[in-house]
């Protein structure tokens, strides 16, 4: 008999520490920092999302609370160990608890892009996943022309699954859309 997913309430999601860095649940009074990067172009270029509005983000944030109370994912917020100040977020979301598999996302304020803290974050959560969660498949889908988001995850072990021509229009052009995954043990 396959194992469920194990999913926490709201309050039991732990805090995660990896070597530079410190995650925690998403909370409403992070709406500040959450407009702060999505609204930045440099950042939601390749992100299905954008804000321009404290109002706006608004809808963000209804987005995080109910991937926890519906239990179909979670995002954690995170800043460097050594102070609160936060830097970027990752998370999944799309968790089918019947197929023991979530996706992931992530995203970094532009001041420390180039540092490897993605990576690192993504890692975290990955394990996470599978060793928390009883996740049994992580999936990606990057948009085509991301290759930073590419790199990371082949960085950390996903494999590189195919690419749908043309599969989205974002901004009245059309888009590829690239699937990575990762499987546990694998």
């Amino acid at each position: 008999m396959a194992q469920e997913v194990y999913t926490l309430p709201l309050q039991m999601h732990p805090d995660i520490l990896t070597e530079r860095l410190k995650l925690r649940l998403i909370q409403p009074a992070d709406a500040g920092f959450i407009l702060q990067g999505l609204s930045d172009e440099r950042v939601t270029k390749y992100y299905a999302v954008h804000f321009d509005t404290m109002e706006a983000v608004q809808e963000q944030m209804a987005f995080y609370e109910q991937l926890l109370s519906e239990g179909t994912g979670v995002w954690w917020a995170f800043s460097l160990k050594d102070n609160d100040q936060l830097i970027g977020a990752c998370g999944y979301s799309s968790l089918e608890a019947e197929h023991r598999k979530a996706e992931i996302g992530f995203w970094l304020l532009p001041d420390y892009w180039g540092r490897g803290y993605i990576p690192e974050a993504a890692k975290a959560i990955v394990k996470y996943g599978f060793e928390s969660m009883n996740l049994n498949r992580i999936e990606a889908i990057v948009e085509g022309g991301n290759e930073q988001s590419e790199q990371v995850l082949q960085k950390i072990g996903f494999t590189y699954e195919g690419r749908l021509r043309e599969r989205e229009i974002k901004n009245g052009q059309v888009i590829d859309l690239i699937y990575y995954s990762i499987l546990k043990g694998k």
